[in-house]
């Protein structure tokens, strides 16, 4: 895809274009300390957090950026930021 100057492409999907694979560090739950409070994937500005049927939550890494925004709201401190290793 050529993208012109201003920026302007096409219009598509972030489905289609997984952006997990540009961060520098990955989110890890500790299942032991998670209480299940659900702020992390409220919080999750990429959507990657989805919950289980056990009412614990996992990520889709394919779509995680690292950001880390959830580690920091977590109130049990339940998520740590692991340097990811490529």
């Amino acid at each position: 895809m050529k993208i012109t100057i201003g920026g302007a492409c096409e219009p598509g999907s972030t489905l289609v274009n997984k952006t997990g694979g540009w961060r520098n560090f990955r989110p890890v739950y500790n299942y032991e300390k998670c209480t299940k409070c659900g702020i992390c994937e409220i919080v999750c500005p990429d959507m990657s957090i989805h919950s289980r049927e056990d009412g614990f939550f996992e990520y889709n890494y394919d779509y995680c950026k690292g950001c880390g925004i959830c580690a920091n709201e977590c109130p049990a401190d339940a998520i740590d930021m692991i340097l990811e290793e490529k």
